[in-house]
């Protein structure tokens, strides 16, 4: 359903019904696990994934970016140059 590297790549599934009467497929909440990053200061231009190919080399793990920060909307990490986050280097 996702591919390996994708953070939801290992939630489980539940069959749940909507409000309408149909069944569906839903993820499980998923569970950060916490893990420690290094502060860095936001410049302009600045996105998760690019932080990410930077850092580790893999502009799709900028998700783990976001965890680090417990960020449910990850461009909100990046808006204001000047703020700080934390950046994991695994």
């Amino acid at each position: 359903m996702f591919l390996p590297n994708s953070r939801y790549a290992k939630v489980a599934t539940v069959e749940t019904t909507t409000s309408t009467g149909e069944q569906v497929i839903a993820l499980k909440l998923r569970r950060l696990t916490p893990v420690a990053g290094e502060p860095r200061m936001v410049e302009a231009g600045d996105r998760l994934d690019l932080l990410a190919h930077k850092v580790v080399n893999d502009a799709t793990q900028f998700w783990h970016v976001a965890d680090a920060n417990t960020a449910l909307d990850g461009r909100e990490l990046t808006r204001a140059p000047g703020d700080s986050l934390d950046v994991p280097r695994s």
